[in-house]
């Protein structure tokens, strides 16, 4: 049996934590002896290090602390990444997870997981394979610099809301501030870093800042003190990282799996007392830290809400939210590609055949693992410039069933595959923020068609509407929900920061 003592001083928790509190000795004098300012002498303050600066960050903001336009933005993430965890729970990658945690850890009837009427496990088991069913479709949100935020830290927050006492559950407010929390660690510490601006190459950014914004957000909603929340971010730091080889493979999702359950655990142990590195955010010349993930990472301390120092990214930076399942450089290329199916229609009329097309030229970043010729399984070809843009060229969109197994094998596609080539212009980097898709198709009576895309429709710059993100979340909800729960999900979150408590969105989930 799950079982954790707390002592949260906190306005809607009130779980059991065991503390251990520190006491400062000072010096007393006799009543009446009149002492020198030599007499006692104080310590100075301990000057202010980068990673103190982020655990009082963690442990000082407060609901007041959240504008409404992040407020709003945070809400459309948690919809979004719900509704992409409940489809994700009919896929094989989160049945192998499941099995996986049931049949080799003892059974505990604590938090729920997505898509399975009355299968509970563990708080850190639940984070995990609800982090896993978010990212099995590589159908979540993405963020600026890249990387997938919102798996690695909502799943284990729901872990630990579903297994606070009926009585305890945090409000909404609550939830929303833990959530937001978790999110800002994670942008700030991207921040550091002009690396991490770009496509990754060596560490998926989820499974170093993902595993690190879990541990912030767990340890918010834990109410867990200062030293507590730098204690947290630094044991979830040596429970870190996962390399970019494991792309486009089953494993992928597994990295935002481990992030949510890893960080829960790295704010469990810190409630316990569990130290670490004071320093492991700074750059420390020598010994690595943080740094380890990024080589050319250059901290700064993080400022205080308290003294309007602060302001959320989360305010000026929204998220980009996926209207098919694949990689988000998928869809620029997409989008062009889609532009040119649209003018081939009108052109020879009806659906499109490969013995039309001569030539296929796409001009894409260079970026090695999502460069795939001619993918074989549906993850690879989540990954792959060629199979979307071929997909888009026959079908004129790329939908959740362009991955099943039938649609993959289609000659028409391998066909139009055969005849792709690629280019990498440098004016086009790997970086989501600036990158562009262009499509170009030499049919073989000689005419050129071309179709270009600089922002998608769902890009952070170029945002799906409300309409559109909860048509989409109605779409995966529905696909394990009964449409009467759906819609009682879509107003539990859009109401959240009004709830006093988390019940009647968990109740929609159990």
């Amino acid at each position: 049996m799950y079982v954790h003592t707390i002592q949260l001083r906190h306005s809607n928790i009130t779980v059991c934590i065991q503390r251990s509190t520190r006491y400062l000795s000072a010096f007393s004098a006799t009543r009446g002896l009149h002492k020198s300012a030599l007499d006692v002498a104080e310590r100075p303050a301990p000057e202010e290090t980068v990673t103190s600066s982020f655990g009082r960050f963690i442990q000082s903001v407060q609901p007041r602390h959240l504008s409404p336009t992040v407020l709003q933005r945070s809400k459309r993430m948690i919809l979004d990444s719900i509704g992409v965890g409940l489809l994700g729970s009919t896929t094989e990658v989160f049945e192998l997870a499941l099995q996986h945690c049931q049949h080799m850890y003892a059974s505990d009837d604590i938090s729920f997981v997505y898509g399975r009427q009355g299968v509970k496990l563990s708080p850190t088991l639940a984070a995990f394979v609800n982090g896993v069913a978010a990212h099995s479709m590589d159908f979540d949100d993405t963020w600026h610099p890249a990387t997938h935020p919102s798996g690695a830290v909502l799943p284990a927050l729901l872990a630990i809301s579903d297994m606070l006492h009926k009585n305890s559950k945090p409000s909404g407010l609550d939830f929303l501030t833990a959530f937001n929390v978790g999110i800002e660690i994670q942008g700030r510490l991207m921040r550091f870093s002009n690396e991490a601006h770009n496509i990754p190459k060596r560490f998926h950014p989820p499974s170093v800042v993902g595993t690190l914004g879990s541990a912030a957000a767990c340890a918010r909603l834990l109410s867990l003190d200062r030293n507590q929340c730098s204690n947290a971010l630094a044991i979830a730091a040596s429970l870190a990282g996962a390399p970019m080889a494991n792309a486009a493979t089953q494993s992928k999702p597994l990295h935002i799996g481990n992030a949510s359950r890893l960080g829960l655990e790295a704010a469990l142990l810190a409630s316990r007392g569990l130290e670490a590195s004071p320093l492991v955010l700074d750059a420390v010349p020598g010994v690595a830290g943080f740094s380890a993930f990024y080589e050319d990472y250059a901290p700064q301390p993080i400022g205080s809400p308290e003294k309007d120092e602060h302001s959320f990214l989360l305010e000026r930076q929204d998220i980009a939210f996926k209207r098919f399942p694949a990689h988000l450089g998928m869809h620029w290329i997409a989008d062009a590609a889609a532009v040119v199916h649209k003018n081939l229609v009108g052109l020879r009329g009806g659906s499109i055949s490969p013995n039309l097309v001569q030539d296929i030229l796409l001009r894409v970043p260079l970026s090695k693992y999502i460069n795939r010729p001619f993918p074989e399984t549906e993850h690879q070809a989540r990954h792959s410039f060629q199979f979307n843009a071929c997909t888009a060229l026959l079908d004129g969109e790329v939908t959740v069933q362009s991955f099943h197994p039938e649609a993959l094998q289609r000659p028409e596609l391998h066909a139009l595959l055969s005849r792709v080539r690629l280019e990498h212009p440098h004016d086009n980097p790997a970086n989501f923020n600036i990158m562009y898709g262009e499509v170009e198709v030499t049919l073989v009576s000689g005419d050129v068609l071309q179709g270009r895309c600089d922002t998608f429709y769902g890009h952070w710059r170029n945002p799906l509407s409300q309409e559109s993100l909860q048509k989409k979340f109605r779409n995966n909800s529905g696909t394990v929900l009964s449409n009467e729960r759906v819609e009682r999900l879509i107003e539990a979150v859009e109401g959240l920061d009004h709830l006093d408590d988390c019940k009647p969105l968990l109740a929609q989930l159990q």
